[in-house]
């Protein structure tokens, strides 16, 4: 959910990932994305080679209460490198490469769980979550007010995420951090208002459906200041040290290219999501993409 680096609030004249979905689709786009690994044919979401261990083939069209991994009353044991700390265990279906995964599992229901899937099919519950723990964390910001927070645990990851970016002589910048349900309503309301329901849709994210709301989300710029929330972000020296090194704390960039089908919005390099150091590194050894297909949960490329 991209928004004006300058501002907390999102405008209708703010760059965003549904502009370059627009881009996609008329068929202009950018050489050097175009050359990117992961690129496929416009409408075809790549999928993992074989051999991998993660599932292939079409997304699950089942509804996401038959897949999703349910909260229970176990628990186990706290994975050290994930600072999440103690939660509500969940229990993963075993289609999901998540039943696999060692360690603690989380609620993708909860929240202020590590593991909450929010997406068009997925609104959060309650609607106007607020986090109870928004920090605002010791890292070079571009934004101001709520957009400057996190809650403590994704701070904390930022925090050791930025440190270690300047020691490798890039400088990361949190353009956006958590938005609260009344700013993600204004800003919806705004592309209502001046474009029409249908295309607000395509370029704003409905209230209670945004992860930012979680705090477990944040926006990246580059300390240049060069192609914030424009396509031409993925060559800036932050989003390529962030998508090859994120994962080491607990970080995914959570729309991938052309993942869209699944995730429901187009590339944003800048969007990054905390699940834990485990989860994120174990995504990234398997080569699986989205947190959808991670958990085995349903595509939701549009609002149900």
């Amino acid at each position: 959910m991209c928004q004006n680096a300058s501002d907390a609030t999102e405008t209708p004249e703010s760059p965003s990932r549904r502009a370059f979905g627009r881009v996609v689709a008329t068929g202009a786009g950018f050489a050097a994305l175009a050359a990117l690994a992961a690129c496929s044919p416009e409408g075809t979401a790549p999928r993992p080679a074989s051999g991998t261990g993660v599932p292939t083939g079409t997304p699950s069209t089942a509804p996401a209460s038959s897949g999703a991994p349910t909260a229970t009353a176990a628990t186990t044991t706290t994975d050290p490198a994930d600072p999440a700390g103690p939660g509500p265990a969940a229990s993963a279906p075993p289609s999901s490469p998540a039943a696999a995964a060692p360690g603690r599992q989380y609620s993708l229901t909860d929240p202020a769980s590590p593991w909450v899937v929010v997406n068009k099919h997925r609104p959060l519950s309650p609607a106007a979550f607020v986090p109870a723990d928004l920090v605002q964390p010791a890292v070079r910001l571009a934004a101001s007010g709520e957009a400057a927070l996190l809650n403590s645990t994704t701070a904390a990851a930022a925090q050791r995420m930025f440190d270690d970016a300047a020691a490798a002589g890039v400088v990361l910048v949190l353009a956006s951090g958590y938005r609260s349900f009344a700013t993600q309503t204004a800003t919806y309301n705004s592309y209502v208002n001046s474009r029409g329901l249908a295309e607000a849709d395509t370029a704003s994210a409905r209230p209670g459906h945004s992860e930012h709301q979680t705090g477990w989300a944040f926006d990246i710029g580059d300390g240049g200041g060069a192609c914030s929330f424009q396509p031409c972000f993925a060559e800036q020296p932050a989003a390529v040290w962030a998508k090859a090194n994120a994962h080491r704390f607990g970080f995914v960039v959570r729309y991938p290219w052309m993942f869209h089908e699944i995730t429901g919005y187009y590339y944003e390099p800048w969007h990054l999501r905390y699940v834990g150091a485990e989860a994120a590194g174990e995504m990234n050894a398997r080569g699986i993409a989205t947190l959808e297909e991670y958990f085995g949960l349903e595509a939701a490329p549009g609002y149900l």
